[in-house]
């Protein structure tokens, strides 16, 4: 399992970075101590991922553990809660790039846009579990338009 274009998802949120300075919030997701509802089945079935927050596997990937001065950390899929707006400090606009595409990204999207904030899904800094889950996922997002609005990083990067 992984997504197979990382690195172009890692070197477009690199490229990045140095516009948005402090400003960039990290997310993760971590299994909850204990699984409830529907999340039982699904650890059932993806029992890997039940171990605790600390664990190799939830750590960010270089070179993002060095870089990541604001990280939140949750139990979703989706990160989009009144803490995450909170951290964004009162802003209405989000530039959101991430892995995966067909997951969390969306999760997260989706909720951000119903809350009111314009989301700019950087397609060239996002990666799903295929290319095919990630251009459907963009698909999906860019039908909510203009609270979603699929970019690139050069476009970002050019203040487009």
């Amino acid at each position: 399992m992984g997504a197979p274009d990382y690195a172009t998802a890692s070197a477009g949120i690199q490229r990045l970075l140095p516009a948005f300075g402090g400003d960039a919030i990290f997310t993760r997701f971590v299994a909850p101590e204990r699984p409830r509802g529907a999340w039982v089945p699904y650890y059932e079935q993806w029992a890997f991922a039940l171990v605790p927050d600390d664990d190799p596997l939830y750590a960010l990937s270089e070179p993002f553990r060095d870089l990541a001065p604001h990280l939140e950390t949750r139990p979703t899929f989706g990160k989009w809660d009144a803490a995450f707006e909170a951290a964004m400090g009162g802003s209405t606009e989000m530039v959101l790039t991430g892995v995966s595409t067909d997951c969390c990204v969306i999760s997260t999207a989706l909720a951000a846009a119903d809350a009111g904030v314009h989301v700019r899904v950087v397609a060239d800094a996002c990666a799903g579990i295929s290319p095919a889950d990630h251009q459907r996922a963009l698909d999906a997002m860019a039908l909510y338009g203009p609270l979603i609005e699929i970019t690139s990083v050069d476009e970002v990067l050019a203040g487009k």
